[in-house]
């Protein structure tokens, strides 16, 4: 009697890399759009910059905003962000007049994005996993 033993392991090893990456995607796509939806609209630049990127050396997605100022919308400033400026103060804007301000409450929109939707991105995962 002769037995013949295959190794397909790199080749399981091969679909379920693919299936990762194919889950990560879907979930960053997901985690853009609930974050779009959920951030403040004012000129619509914020909105505009989120997007997601898969890492599939981690493999990972992350969800962003390239503007400088996302940071600032999403955790706060001055006396209502942790660690930020205890006082109040004034600023001149563009055209010449004066604000007073204590800073701004913070509008989370990435975490919110992530964190409220856990079982939607497992549904993806385990249906891309299924898939393969």
């Amino acid at each position: 009697m002769e037995i013949d033993i295959v190794d397909n392991s790199a080749l399981v090893q091969e679909a379920f890399h693919t299936a990762c990456l194919r889950a990560l995607e879907r979930c960053g796509m997901e985690a853009e759009g609930y974050a779009k939806d959920l951030v403040p609209v004012d000129t619509g630049n914020l909105r505009n910059s989120i997007s997601h990127k898969v890492d599939d050396g981690e493999p990972a997605v992350y969800i962003g905003s390239n503007t400088s100022y996302a940071p600032y919308v999403e955790l706060a400033t001055g006396i209502y962000a942790e660690g930020g400026r205890p006082t109040p103060w004034v600023y001149q804007d563009a055209n010449g007049n004066w604000h007073w301000t204590r800073g701004n409450r913070a509008q989370p929109f990435l975490k919110p994005a992530v964190a409220d939707h856990a079982q939607t991105y497992r549904n993806i995962i385990e249906d891309e996993m299924k898939n393969d």
